[in-house]
């Protein structure tokens, strides 16, 4: 597979240097993303540049994935508009050490082939220099003229920035850049790629490269993920949409992609999965010849899920999305995990009853009408077991004399009813 080819048809790449596609079709050839460990999980808008590294990868080339320790003690003024809080060193660690388990799972650490990646922190080198040593040997190449010029600095420079730039945050390019000559020389890294925003930082270490080793270094961006609609993509009402199953569960990751339009989708299906061009081509005139099927959003959601999470996750976030719309069996609820019920029913009204007193028997009109507040009266709860409008755990109530008891618990803590098709209540026992 040849890499710019790979990326090119999936419509991931943005800018790249002259000569890159060169060098890569020259050698094995190690290549660099730079993760900011702000966070002790990627999320979805990181998995652009970790897809990046992977079909890097599967094309015979050595991927290393940066976890930023130095850098995000300082903060990437690229894209922002004021400076971020800064991390202490234990927090960061922490952090490293999570993202290496998540990236895990995209590219191959372990194995002793000569592309194995491997996973660095800048904090492990950066920690060495003195003040003085770094403007002497970093900061004496490259002209202040230089790093004004980029657009980073510019923007928060310029009219629409209020609280202009610190110190500190005009530093970050060299201190990318210093990562980027770290690499070069030690493990003869000669492409840095990033998201679009980045141009700017990754030119700087290029420039560095040939200043102080004469040498020559490649950047390649890809674009930066908007939906259709110009918003941000990967945010939520509820905020990002995070790999960590405990940030963000396996069902709700599933409905992300599930939920994305059918223009996004094309795109998406592209970059966020492995299907070859002819799969994803198929897929896409399918797609079009019966849009309401959604089998484009359906299979997206099915590849990253199962990349993310597993096949397992995936299994019951469509089990749970079959149990919401409609098609779901007692079956199908009585498979739910804990955390995936609950993200399934977020939003639904509660309510709350002793698990001694539920163990003894409750009569379901006197369940729902005075234990809980399900419905307002027994008359509308009589009326409605009458029209076969109540259900519990998926199954129809027909006898208004139903005794219900602990059996009925589902994880031995909720009783799901539903009166119609759409109206859901959630009782949980304590």
């Amino acid at each position: 597979m040849n890499f710019v080819d790979e990326l090119t048809w999936r419509g991931m790449i943005h800018d790249m240097m002259p000569g890159t596609k060169e060098q890569l079709d020259k050698e094995m050839t190690t290549a660099y993303v730079g993760i900011d460990p702000t966070a002790d999980s990627l999320h979805i808008g990181h998995l652009v540049s970790v897809m990046m590294l992977k079909h890097f990868q599967l094309a015979g080339h050595k991927p290393i994935a940066l976890v930023g320790g130095a850098t995000g003690m300082i903060g990437d003024p690229s894209g922002k508009s004021q400076e971020r809080n800064l991390l202490d060193e234990a927090t960061l660690h922490h952090n490293e050490n999570c993202l290496k388990e998540q990236l895990a799972k995209f590219l191959d650490f372990e194995s002793d082939a000569p592309n194995a990646a491997e996973l660095v922190n800048n904090y492990d080198w950066m920690k060495e220099f003195s003040f003085l040593e770094f403007i002497r040997d970093i900061g004496k190449h490259l002209t202040v003229n230089y790093m004004m010029a980029k657009d980073s600095v510019k923007k928060r420079l310029g009219e629409e920035a209020k609280s202009g730039m610190s110190f500190t945050e005009f530093t970050y390019q060299l201190v990318q850049g210093t990562d980027f000559l770290h690499l070069y020389r030690e493990k003869n890294c000669k492409l840095q790629m990033g998201g679009s925003d980045q141009w700017g930082n990754i030119t700087t270490g290029t420039e560095l490269i040939r200043r102080k080793e004469s040498g020559e270094a490649f950047a390649l961006t890809c674009p930066l993920i908007k939906k259709a609609d110009g918003t941000k993509f990967g945010k939520t009402e509820s905020g990002n949409v995070w790999l960590d199953p405990k940030l963000t569960s396996p069902y709700k990751f599933y409905q992300f992609w599930l939920n994305t339009s059918d223009e996004d989708a094309e795109k998406y299906i592209k970059i966020f999965t492995l299907l070859s061009k002819e799969e994803v081509e198929g897929l896409i005139a399918k797609h079009q010849e019966a849009p309401h099927m959604r089998e484009l959003q359906k299979k997206l959601a099915e590849e990253v899920t199962v990349m993310v999470h597993s096949n397992e996750d995936y299994e019951m976030a469509v089990e749970a999305s079959q149990i919401l719309f409609g098609r779901g069996t007692a079956e199908n609820l009585k498979k739910l995990d804990e955390q995936t019920f609950l993200s399934v029913f977020e939003g639904v009204p509660q309510f709350n009853i002793s698990k001694e007193k539920l163990s003894a028997g409750i009569h379901v009109i006197d369940l729902l009408a005075d234990d809980t507040a399900v419905f307002p009266s027994k008359g509308e709860l009589r009326r409605t077991i009458k029209g076969n409008g109540l259900s519990i755990n998926k199954e129809k109530i027909g006898d208004p004399e139903l005794v219900v008891n602990g059996d009925f618990l589902i994880g031995d803590k909720f009783i799901l009813v539903q009166k119609g098709k759409k109206n859901y209540f959630l009782i949980i026992a304590e």
